[in-house]
C-alpha cells in the first residue's frame, strides 16, 4: 500500500514538522507501507531562523527543502493521481497554515492552495482516507470549504496545556462548517463516515516520544479505515 506524506518544507515554524515527518515515514513502514513523499514547487512564505525565531531575508522552495526530509525521494504534487496513493498523511508544522494555506495569517477565512485543495478534494471524492496531524486539520477544513460534507477535525484539547489557543482553533474550524472535536495527545479523532483521521501531536505540550505514540495511533486508525 502506498501512503502519501504531504510536507510543506523543512522545519516547525515555516515548513513541516520535522519529528512529525519523520515519525509518520517511520509509523509507515513499520504498518509494512511505502511512502510517497509530495510536495509542492513553490516559494514558501517566509523563512524563519529556528536558533532566534526570527525571520531571514531569503527565499527558500517547498520542493526543495522537502526533499532534506524525503532523502530526495519526492514528488511533485502535480505529478500526483489520486490512484496513486491508497491514503495520504499530512504532518504539522507552520507550513501547513502558512504555505498550503494562509490561516497562520488570515485565519478561517484565508485561502488554501490550489494544488493542495485539488489534491484533497480529489481524494475525498473517491474514498481514499485523510490523516491530519497537528495543526493540519486547518488545510483539511479549507480543502472541503463548501462542499456540504460535514467533516469532524481536531487540533487538541482545551483540557490540557498547550502553546497555541486551541479554542481559537477550534471557532475557526466551525467558521469553515467543520464540527470541531476535542482530543488530548493520547487520542485521535476518527471521522469514519468521511475516513479522515486528526492526532494532535504537537499542537498540545508533547514528548517526542508522546508524539511518536500519537501518530502510530493515527496508523492503526488508518490501517482500520482501509
Amino acid at each position: 500500500m502506498n501512503v502519501g506524506v504531504l510536507l510543506s518544507g523543512n522545519g516547525v515554524y515555516d515548513g513541516a514538522e520535522i519529528h512529525e515527518a519523520v515519525l509518520t515515514l517511520l509509523a509507515i513502514e513499520e504498518m509494512g507501507w511505502k511512502s510517497v513523499c509530495i510536495s509542492i514547487d513553490r516559494p514558501q512564505h517566509h523563512v524563519i531562523n529556528h536558533l532566534t525565531g526570527e525571520s531571514m531575508d531569503e527565499s527558500r522552495n517547498m520542493l526543495v527543502e522537502s526533499a532534506r526530509i524525503a532523502r530526495g525521494n519526492i514528488q511533485k504534487i502535480s505529478e500526483i493521481q489520486p490512484t496513486d496513493i491508497d491514503a495520504l498523511v499530512i504532518p504539522g508544522g507552520f507550513g501547513s497554515a502558512k504555505n498550503f494555506s494562509t490561516w497562520a495569517f488570515e485565519g478561517p477565512s484565508g485561502f488554501i492552495l490550489p494544488e493542495v485543495k485539488l489534491l484533497l478534494v480529489n481524494l475525498v471524492n473517491v474514498g481514499k482516507p485523510i490523516v491530519a496531524l497537528c495543526v493540519s486539520p486547518v488545510v483539511v477544513a479549507k480543502a472541503l470549504e463548501g462542499s456540504g460534507m460535514t467533516v469532524q477535525l481536531s487540533l487538541g484539547s482545551t483540557e490540557e496545556p498547550s502553546p497555541y489557543d486551541i479554542a481559537a482553533f477550534n471557532a475557526g474550524l466551525t467558521q469553515t462548517g467543520a464540527v470541531a472535536k476535542e482530543k488530548t495527545k493520547r487520542e485521535v479523532l476518527v471521522d469514519a463516515q468521511n475516513r479522515i483521521v486528526c492526532a494532535p501531536c504537537y499542537m498540545m505540550d508533547a514528548s517526542i516520544v508522546e508524539v511518536r505514540a500519537n501518530i502510530v495511533q493515527a496508523m492503526h486508525a488508518l490501517k482500520a479505515l482501509l
